[in-house]
């Protein structure tokens, strides 16, 4: 378990930790990972979404729309925003819906992982099944992506910036800004 020497907070009390971002951020990894360092259980909420609509995320976009996949996705964000000391990896498209947003900042920890455009191309290219990636030039789409989210993902309590690098890097220093947000919350207590 990670070391809070500062406010020996417990964890499994811990508001739920949410990681945004665009596709190929690295919120699924990074997420795993600083949960294992945390000793806190990580729930992919895309993983969820599958689960609970029985059909990949490219299918439920094919079959019901993209509308469709929105309302189940806010469905299972607010059912895990009820469980504490959980890392959530959520959808790039997540938090741009203000409901969901606004859940995040009232029950949770948000935590952008901010990534520039070269890296997500090259991340998003080595995996198929991004539905928004299907139907155009990724790099192109990523663009306009980062453009129209990065100033709503902004309104994250953490930034991390997500880096190539080795992924113990970037869980240091997300662990390590988890750290200082939990702190500067309870000093303002």
């Amino acid at each position: 378990m990670a070391d809070f020497p500062a406010q020996q907070v417990d964890l499994k009390n811990l508001k739920p930790v949410v990681m945004i971002g665009l596709m190929g951020a690295g919120k699924s990894r990074i997420g795993r990972e600083l949960a294992t360092r945390l000793d806190l259980p990580f729930v992919d909420a895309d993983d969820e979404i599958v689960e609970a609509a029985g059909c990949s995320i490219s299918d439920i976009f094919e079959l019901y729309g993209e509308e469709a996949f929105r309302d189940v996705e806010k469905r299972v964000i607010f059912r895990l925003l009820e469980d504490k000391g959980t890392i959530i990896s959520t959808g790039g498209g997540a938090f741009m819906n203000a409901e969901i947003r606004q859940a995040i900042a009232d029950q949770g920890i948000s935590i952008w992982l901010r990534a520039d455009l070269n890296i997500l191309v090259e991340r998003t290219g080595r995996r198929s099944g991004r539905p928004l990636l299907e139907n155009g030039d990724p790099k192109l789409i990523l663009q306009g992506l980062i453009e129209e989210r990065y100033p709503v993902y902004a309104e994250a309590d953490i930034v991390v910036e997500s880096q190539e690098v080795p992924i113990e890097d970037t869980v240091d220093e997300t662990e390590k800004a988890l750290e200082n947000f939990i702190a500067n919350e309870l000093n303002n207590e």
